[in-house]
């Protein structure tokens, strides 16, 4: 009988937090952090106030917690493409371009990620520099997890895997989603251009030493 009540309860409890973060992901988009209010987050989510300081605390948590939700849908999109194109291959090249080629992809396709990029851009002074370069990392974790298999079997000369997911981001997919979109896509040829050019000066610079 307690368990039962317990697992309703929960459920409950995520069901608000869900209306919540919806909510104020819509207000923080539409109206900006500054504009929103406590009061119309409640009122748009279906909840009190004192529901939404119980579940966050205040507005700046809450615009945290709206961040690494979003976030939490990117680092799966990259995961999916490390494990589509970075872990069983034969040319590497090949494989980091149709690496970048899915997530300029899958981006294009994600309400998240497009969540993601207009929220941190937009909301950026209202976010802590230590929980944007966290975030920065969490997303580079699993590209430098597979820069480090690649030097220590010898695909890649990579003495910090850090910095080499830094510039093979800045080379490729980042470049790609730096550019201006007249149609609203990042999938043309001039992206794949672009992404193929720039797979090439990374593996330049990180080509294994030879002699």
């Amino acid at each position: 009988m307690d368990t039962t009540i317990n697992k309703t309860i929960r459920k409950g409890s995520a069901d608000k937090r869900g209306k919540i973060m919806a909510a104020a992901r819509d207000l923080f988009l539409s109206e900006g952090f500054d504009r929103s209010s406590v009061d119309a987050v409640a009122a748009k989510a279906g909840v009190s106030k004192r529901t939404v300081y119980d579940y966050y605390g205040d507005k700046q948590n809450l615009l945290l917690a709206v961040v690494e939700e979003t976030s939490s849908a990117v680092l799966v999109m990259i995961e999916q493409g490390i494990s589509d194109h970075l872990r069983d291959f034969e040319d590497l090249e090949q494989s980091l371009i149709l690496f970048c080629e899915q997530i300029v992809a899958s981006a294009n396709g994600s309400s998240d990620y497009m969540a993601l990029i207009r929220l941190v851009m937009v909301e950026a002074a209202n976010l802590p520099d230590s929980f944007l370069e966290r975030l920065d990392n969490a997303k580079e974790e699993g590209i430098i997890r597979r820069f480090t298999e690649f030097g220590q079997t010898g695909l890649l000369d990579v003495p910090d895997p850090q910095m080499a997911a830094k510039h093979f981001a800045a080379l490729t997919f980042l470049l790609a989603f730096n550019q201006p979109r007249k149609t609203g896509t990042w999938g043309d040829e001039q992206t794949k251009r672009m992404i193929t050019e720039g797979v090439r000066v990374f593996l330049r610079a990180y080509a294994p030493r030879t002699g």
